[in-house]
């Protein structure tokens, strides 16, 4: 293969969802307008060339892009190397309603695990945001037109989502396969150290797994919309549509059983469960849906791996019904033999003396998501191996489930 014939590989991505069915994070933000947003990415996977896919696919109206940079982050806000954005050779852009949009390749050699910054001033007022909520890395959001700041303006405020971008597509010097995790908060990142990169799937890209993509939502279920669009709803666009996809990682079920064994009465909980609608699911409902998830992607010529559902006893969704569903849903994910590999990782954080509970040193504190160490053994307990190219049909020996 000639290098002018290695194909894209995307290195960062974030899935969209509309502001409306989010964490609410943008509810109290004043619209955009005649601003320039200002945002974070690493990178998983390095490239000499880069693109940017901008989302307007919640959007109700057009959105104009009047001009765009990408640039290395500096800290505080900061760019170096800035490289204008172009659009079919424009500098200026409309991305129609429920569309995306890439720019156009800018050369800007960038390694493994380097932050890039994004801005983009929107001129005209946007009326609904496509956007990831919530966002774990810090961006702004700067008056007027200020995309070729080289330092951060003293006017600049902080941008409470990760606004109007969704992925960042590299063109590696070798070719190379992206590595895809969908899934729910705990994928997300949720309970993490923000700027420091401790979701599970960055950390895996931090120990060498490659081109690692993270198309986590907080909130998320396999089968029905609610905080984000269920995955099986998006796992076409999140999922098999990443240019250089080699293998997925299934990482959720957790929220759908939460929810459905919640108790439905008029306690503190039934505000929150307004924001899950659909009728309650069992776990032989949440197995078919990982079945789903292994065709489509094996449909799609692609190996799929899929995590055990970790416990979380002490979490205000908890009941004892939906821990026999989640044991339900395990069983079948470690023996089903659905998947090419299991990431075990309810064996990873499991209290060895009360299994329904996270050990306490990996517990953000709210007995569901993960601290830092928490995820870090997350990704510590996944063998590389899975991730090198495949060289047969046989599946890896190195799919039992992750060492505790």
């Amino acid at each position: 293969m000639t290098e002018t014939q290695i194909p894209w590989v995307r290195s960062w991505g974030a899935a969209p969802q509309s502001a409306h069915d989010g964490l609410g994070s943008l509810d109290d933000h004043p619209l955009f307008a005649d601003v320039t947003l200002r945002q974070v990415v690493r990178l998983s996977g390095g490239g000499r060339r880069v693109r940017v896919r901008f989302t307007n696919e919640f959007g109700t109206t057009p959105l104009t892009i009047g001009a765009a940079r990408v640039g290395f982050a500096l800290p505080g806000g900061g760019v170096r190397e800035g490289r204008e954005l172009t659009f079919s050779g424009a500098a200026a852009v409309t991305v129609p309603v429920g569309a995306p949009m890439l720019s156009d390749p800018v050369d800007l050699p960038a390694a493994a695990l380097a932050e890039l910054s994004i801005s983009l001033h929107l001129p005209d007022r946007v009326e609904t945001c496509t956007c990831h909520d919530p966002v774990l890395d810090t961006g702004w959001t700067i008056p007027g037109d200020a995309v070729a700041a080289a330092v951060l303006p003293p006017d600049a405020t902080v941008l409470p989502v990760r606004a109007l971008i969704s992925a960042v597509d590299v063109l590696p010097d070798a070719p190379a396969s992206a590595v895809v995790v969908v899934g729910d908060s705990r994928t997300d990142g949720a309970g993490s150290t923000p700027d420091t990169h401790h979701s599970w799937p960055e950390l895996l890209a931090a120990r060498g797994a490659g081109y690692v993509v993270n198309q986590g939502i907080s909130g998320n279920r396999l089968l029905n919309d609610g905080i984000g669009t269920a995955v099986l709803a998006r796992f076409d666009r999140d999922v098999l549509a990443t240019p250089g996809l080699g293998c997925v990682v299934v990482s959720v079920g957790g929220n759908d059983l939460a929810v459905s064994f919640a108790p439905r009465d008029d306690g503190p909980l039934a505000g929150f469960l307004e924001a899950f609608p659909g009728a309650p699911v069992t776990a032989a409902e949440v197995i078919a849906g990982h079945r789903q998830l292994a065709a489509r992607a094996r449909a799609h010529g692609v190996r799929v791996y899929a995590t055990t559902i970790a416990p979380f006893e002490g979490a205000e969704l908890f009941t004892p019904e939906c821990e026999t569903a989640r044991q339900e849903v395990n069983a079948w994910i470690r023996a089903g033999g659905a998947f090419d590999a299991v990431l075990d990782f309810d064996a990873v954080w499991r209290d060895p003396d009360h299994p329904s509970r996270i050990r306490a040193a990996y517990d953000s504190g709210d007995h569901l998501h993960g601290s830092d160490a928490g995820y870090r053994a997350l990704a510590e307990s996944v063998d590389l191996r899975l991730f090198e190219p495949a060289v047969s049909s046989e599946p890896a020996d190195a799919g039992a489930p992750a060492r505790p």
